[in-house]
């Protein structure tokens, strides 16, 4: 703006205020404070932290501030009636949230219609009526958390807030019940407070183990969605799996327990041989000065062929076996 003006292309969605007479701005409230400050540039002290952060209004000239002189607006009747049409706009259309932006917006419109027609609020959107039943049941599980001091999303470790590992955890059985959340929950309407007070500590634990805490110094264990979500399910379900999570947080190391010792095997192998390939193809690193090394190489090849006798020998009798 400050560089080519405004350009007047999508008014700004207002509607008017009855006691005040006044408009509230709905939709565009960010070009509108943006405009403001680039024409009242004094502005910029009545903002918090300015000083801290040292945020500098840019100077623009006279032919530039003529454009911020005059904005379309478009009224509305009341904030119901612009809600399908912002809620479609930043949920499918061009200008697109977060998926926690959704959620909250989505949240927002359900509880003022008194937790009814969720799928009337999904199809006003262009959404699906699942994820958007999804997203608000998660909404209503971190508010909860936030509003018994359990978990705040602003103090999480880590500085991107992935909301959709929360909403896919929640769809999912092993994570509800963990939580004691009753399968039912899932095929509801969302509904405020669906845990447990007793299950309080829990939740806080999920939460740091999705999402880290700041305040503990604490990184989240799910690093991606895929597959971590699916590995902290299982791990949840698993005692064992979860004692080891709950002392050491790695859950890496947790999931492991999980496994069938036949399936650990073949990966374990299967991994062994992709790395001796690419030790093999870098060998040229090798100068032959580090006889540490060497003693490794001696080591795998000494385990190796251990390994490989072995199973060499149960298959050995396994066909023998069959031959009799």
């Amino acid at each position: 703006m400050s560089t080519n003006g405004y350009m007047d292309i999508e008014p700004l969605v207002v509607v008017r205020q009855v006691e005040t007479d006044e408009f509230l701005v709905l939709e565009g409230n960010r070009r509108l404070a943006a405009l403001r400050l680039l024409s009242e540039p004094e502005l910029i002290k009545d903002i918090k932290d300015t000083q801290s952060l040292n945020i500098r209004v840019p100077r623009v000239n006279q032919s530039i501030l003529h454009s911020f002189e005059t904005i379309s607006v478009y009224p509305v009747a009341s904030r119901e009636s612009a809600r399908s049409f912002i809620g479609f706009k930043h949920i499918n259309g061009p200008a697109k949230w977060s998926a926690y932006a959704k959620a909250r917006y989505a949240a927002d419109w359900y509880r003022q219609q008194g937790g009814k027609d969720i799928e009337l609020i999904a199809a006003s959107i262009g959404d699906g009526h699942a994820t958007i039943k999804r997203m608000v049941s998660a909404i209503y599980v971190l508010d909860q958390a936030r509003d018994n001091d359990i978990f705040d999303i602003e103090k999480r470790f880590t500085v991107r807030f992935n909301f959709s590992h929360l909403y896919t955890a929640l769809s999912r059985p092993q994570y509800m019940k963990y939580l004691k959340i009753s399968s039912a929950w899932a095929q509801c309407d969302p509904q405020p407070d669906p845990v447990a007070h007793e299950e309080f500590p829990k939740l806080k634990k999920l939460l740091v183990w999705i999402y880290g805490s700041k305040e503990d110094n604490r990184q989240p264990v799910v690093k991606s969605q895929n597959p971590d979500i699916k590995r902290l399910g299982e791990v949840l379900a698993h005692s064992e799996g979860l004692h080891i999570l709950e002392t050491t947080s790695d859950l890496d190391l947790a999931h492991a327990v999980t496994e069938s010792i036949d399936h650990r095997f073949t990966r374990s192998l299967v991994r062994a041989r992709e790395d001796i390939k690419d030790a093999f193809s870098s060998i040229r690193a090798f100068d032959g000065r580090d006889f540490s090394l060497l003693h490794i190489a001696a080591d795998v090849k000494e385990t190796s062929e251990t390994v490989y006798q072995r199973m060499h020998k149960k298959s050995s009798d396994v066909t023998l076996g069959q031959d009799g």
